[in-house]
């Protein structure tokens, strides 16, 4: 899969079968509409093409009006939104900066200007509540319009649905908010994962002793959707995931720099990593529950024996799953 920042760049398909919007988590409805989309372009011998914003349109505004607190939880990373578009078989991904001028495109003028001459599109797929241009002027019926002139089809996905729930991004922010894993598993059609280069930390584990090495991983955005201490597991620093306990969020009680951290304690650390093997490695890691929301506590005495306790309820969960595994195998037999 290519990926560009813009669209004027030598390599980039001259013509293509497109659609639009931010793809936050690439859960099942996105799944489905990015299948259809593959379909459609193979039939007209056109790269697939999926256009995105960053920032989000949303952050933007809400940074314009002096209102963060406006802008959505972020389900996924960049790298984890681009990794999981791949994985979906879309052949390029072109990034388009949010910005003032951008958001002063009239319907027409993003039609002409970046769909039309910029990717050459050849067929646009949408979602039903699809809207686009200065102050989101334009809708389907505008784009199906606009597209007779360009030369382009124009089609639309309505929502999709898992047991009666409609698919979305809001939906999965609800869910990771919630700390309902097992909802937002349904909703994505996979476990909730974040993915990054393992940093060097403040080595703090260090501190609280030789059972607390931790692996550090940078959540990319100011405010994720799902926060709180998690019973997790890790992979990509071995043939089988790691379990582990994890902490997403500021870590009030050592730190006060308000940077938003991913910071993993393996259950039992690998021999093979040795002390420093895991840093610059790439690792995803899953999240499979929610034991708590995050805290401040009075001091590293209390926050190791926070972490003792955090520890202990994850080495019961995964003791608990084992078992309802070796109990569905045997009424299986």
């Amino acid at each position: 899969m290519q990926v560009f920042r813009g669209f004027h760049h030598p390599s980039i398909a001259p013509a293509c079968a497109l659609t639009i919007g931010n793809f936050d988590g690439v859960h099942r409805g996105h799944q489905a509409m990015l299948a259809l989309l593959r379909n459609e372009a193979q039939h007209r011998g056109v790269p697939s093409c999926v256009l995105s914003f960053e920032p989000h349109p949303r952050d933007y505004f809400a940074r314009l009006a002096g209102k963060p607190e406006l802008a959505p939880a972020r389900i996924a990373t960049l790298r984890d939104k681009l990794s999981e578009l791949e994985r979906c078989g879309i052949d390029q991904v072109v990034i388009l900066r949010f910005d003032a001028q951008l958001a002063a495109l009239s319907p027409r003028d993003f039609v002409e200007q970046v769909l039309a001459q910029g990717l050459g599109a050849r067929y646009v797929l949408v979602g039903d509540d699809f809207r686009f241009g200065a102050k989101r002027q334009g809708d389907y019926a505008t784009l199906d319009a606009l597209g007779s002139q360009f030369g382009f089809d124009v089609a639309r996905m309505m929502s999709y649905e898992v047991h009666g729930l409609r698919v979305s991004s809001s939906a999965v922010r609800e869910a990771l908010a919630a700390g309902d894993l097992e909802r937002a598993q349904a909703l994505l059609g996979r476990p909730y994962s974040v993915s990054g280069h393992v940093l060097h930390g403040a080595k703090l584990g260090r501190q609280l002793g030789p059972g607390f090495r931790t692996l550090n991983l940078r959540f990319q955005h100011p405010k994720p959707a799902a926060q709180g201490i998690f019973v997790v597991q890790t992979h990509g620093l071995g043939p089988e995931p790691l379990p582990g306990v994890a902490s997403l969020g500021y870590r009030p009680t050592v730190d006060d720099s308000g940077r938003m951290l991913l910071e993993v304690h393996c259950l039992d650390w690998p021999e093979h990593l040795g002390l420093e093997g895991g840093y610059g490695r790439l690792a995803r890691v899953e999240l499979l529950h929610k034991l708590r929301d995050e805290a401040r506590f009075e001091g590293l005495d209390a926050l190791t024996a926070a972490i003792a306790a955090d520890v202990a309820a994850a080495r019961a969960w995964f003791d608990g799953h084992a078992a309802e595994r070796r109990q569905t195998t045997r009424d299986r037999i």
